[in-house]
């Protein structure tokens, strides 16, 4: 069973860091384009950063240089360091798993996302 647990949210002031973590069970994570979704209330969910397998990364325009999405494979973990927060960056923010289709457990897979608010 795949399963995607996040932690490390919270309430910051403006200009303060957090580091959200995702820890994946069921055998993908290696596989596996891992990514940070995030919404605020209102708005779509958007795509905050991805990391490939292979590790190469995507940042969404807005976060470039302030956020650093990483990962460790031999804890099967994902980390999304966020320093100089916004309040714009207020959101739940939620951890994917996209498994490539040669997998037999190809697809999406979410977390239960994690609240992130930043103060001003």
């Amino acid at each position: 069973q795949v399963q995607l647990v996040e932690s490390g949210g919270g309430l910051v002031q403006a200009g303060g860091s957090l580091r959200l973590s995702c820890v994946v069970s069921g055998r993908i994570f290696l596989i596996s384009t891992m990514g940070w979704y995030r919404q605020a209330p209102g708005k779509q969910r958007e795509l905050v950063a991805s990391i490939s397998a292979g590790s190469s990364t995507n940042y969404e325009d807005s976060v470039q240089g302030r956020f650093t999405i990483s990962r460790d494979n031999a804890k099967s973990t994902v980390y999304l360091q966020m320093s100089n927060l916004k309040p714009e960056d207020t959101a739940v923010y939620y951890c994917n798993a996209d498994v490539p289709r040669a997998s037999v457990l190809r697809g999406q897979y979410w977390g239960q996302g994690t609240q992130v608010t930043v103060s001003s």
